[in-house]
């Protein structure tokens, strides 16, 4: 976010992942940016954002059932699935094209930060839904790790949600967009109807290679693929999270 966040532009490939259970390196520095920019009135919320970041917030403060008497397993499969929802409302409004970039980036970072529950405890109800890697296959998802971030998360995205004065207009710092290449498959995905998905794999629309390397650049607003033949191509039809969530923690 504007300066906060410049190591966001360059190659992804000069960067190390954080050691720990959760992919959260983009997650602290969009965090920080965010609640620097609140406090010091560079960042306003306009309605889609704080639309947003009410709707995260509802997952991220939801109680858990009450349990007692309940299995062990019952009350882990709760919090899993807290943290779950609260990963696929962010997905939801990340993919709508509504927020602003700041917003993007923010829900973006904590869409990654979450992906260990994108299938856990439920997987999408369909063999082609989206299947984004988190970690080793199987593995359990890291609970206590992802609900140490709630009360942080819960205080920021309560600033984003509070409603501005009367008569106070919205504003949106500057994020700087993000360049990084990446080999490997880009799939698209739609649902047709609900539990019916359907996959694509993008292709150059001038050579029809699939495996890049692409060299992709973000304005949290627009994603462009370049291929190696020299094509540039924004007309992808990809989400936004089909393309951050596959690319290494930034």
């Amino acid at each position: 976010m504007g300066g906060d966040g410049g190591a966001r532009t360059g190659e992804h490939g000069g960067h190390t992942t954080v050691p720990g259970p959760l992919a959260a390196r983009a997650l602290a520095r969009e965090s920080g940016a965010a609640r620097q920019a609140v406090a010091t009135g560079r960042w306003r919320p306009a309605p889609a954002d704080a639309e947003a970041a009410a709707a995260v917030l509802a997952r991220l403060t939801a109680p858990l059932p009450d349990r007692r008497g309940r299995a062990a397993r019952q009350r882990a499969a709760d919090r899993d699935r807290r943290l779950q929802r609260v990963l696929r409302t962010t997905l939801h409004h990340l993919d709508a094209g509504a927020v602003s970039p700041p917003a993007a980036a923010l829900l973006a970072a904590l869409a990654r930060a979450l992906l260990p529950w994108h299938a856990a405890p439920n997987p999408p109800p369909a063999a082609a839904a989206p299947r984004y890697t988190a970690g080793p296959g199987g593995a359990a998802p890291p609970t206590d790790a992802g609900e140490a971030l709630l009360p942080g998360l819960t205080a920021l995205f309560t600033a984003l949600a509070a409603t501005g004065a009367p008569g106070t207009a919205p504003l949106t710092p500057p994020v700087e967009p993000w360049r990084v290449r990446y080999a490997g498959r880009f799939r698209r995905h739609a649902r047709p109807a609900p539990g019916v998905w359907t996959a694509e794999t993008v292709r150059c629309p001038a050579c029809g290679a699939t495996d890049g390397p692409w060299a992709v650049t973000c304005d949290w607003r627009r994603v462009t693929l370049g291929c190696p033949c020299g094509a540039v191509t924004d007309r992808h039809g990809l989400a936004l999270s089909e393309v951050w969530l596959v690319l290494p923690d930034a």
